[in-house]
């Protein structure tokens, strides 16, 4: 799950920022998660700033703009994505001070070109922009990104892949179920180079779909809890933190 912010205090940008992004990411098959504010202290009031892989910021916006804003978020965090969004191109030297990644000009001839060449351009560096890994599953032969995984279960020598559905849906706790004969070992292998952990000898987690962790129980974004094996509690919120950027 990839956490996207925008913060904009023109509402029509926002939303229409918001249905680019959501559009495109729907055509890569990358879930995500998008929440727009409509100040800079809105955001950095809200207590999530630092959770965000990538904020949109427009640069002008009142009471506290988005240079300012965007100095705050780096004394919060500097693995966030910082994207300025503006009228105007009369900002780049600050935006090199803060580490911005683009900025796209409001202008609807190429906004939607810029928003998804800007987002294409940090889900490759984040290494979002996936190959498929094909599965013999009891269902067929599939071959999947592994962000539509949101974990895999292993009951009875059998292995059950709960998928997330994609668009509006993404989150239901009834998305799509996939079954194959294996070990959860050899799964794990298979996605080793992406962001799962093994919570379990039973479990093994996207943590994109982990919304909280405590008292060895994990929380999915759906509503559904896992239980974590004591022994494995802390190198699973050591996974955690470091998916989230916490450390």
């Amino acid at each position: 799950m990839v956490r996207i912010a925008i913060c904009d205090d023109e509402e029509f940008f926002c939303e229409r920022e918001s249905n680019l992004i959501s559009a495109h990411m729907k055509r890569r098959n990358i879930p995500c998660e998008i929440d727009f504010f409509l100040s800079g202290r809105e955001f950095l009031e809200s207590g999530k700033a630092a959770g965000y892989q990538i904020v949109f910021l427009d640069v002008s916006m009142e009471e506290l703009d988005g240079i300012e804003t965007a100095r705050r978020i780096r004394k919060l965090t500097g693995g966030t994505y910082l994207v300025f969004v503006t009228a105007f191109v009369t900002y780049a030297l600050e935006g090199y001070k803060v580490d911005a990644t683009r900025y796209i000009i409001k202008d609807e001839v190429s906004l939607e070109n810029s928003i998804e060449e800007c987002l294409d351009a940090i889900l490759l560096k984040i290494g979002r922009l996936e190959e498929k890994v094909r599965f013999v599953f009891r269902e067929g032969v599939k071959e999947l990104h592994p962000s539509q995984i949101m974990y895999i279960e292993s009951n009875l020598h059998r292995l059950i892949f709960h998928m997330a559905e994609e668009g509006a849906d993404a989150l239901s706790a009834n998305g799509s179920v996939y079954t194959m004969n294996e070990r959860l070992d050899i799964a794990a292998e298979m996605l080793a180079s992406y962001s799962f952990s093994r919570i379990h000898k039973s479990f093994l987690v996207n943590m994109e779909y982990v919304e909280t962790i405590e008292r060895y129980r994990l929380q999915l974004l759906n509503g559904n809890g896992l239980s974590i094996a004591k022994p494995r509690y802390p190198q699973v919120r050591s996974d955690y933190m470091a998916f989230r950027g916490e450390v």
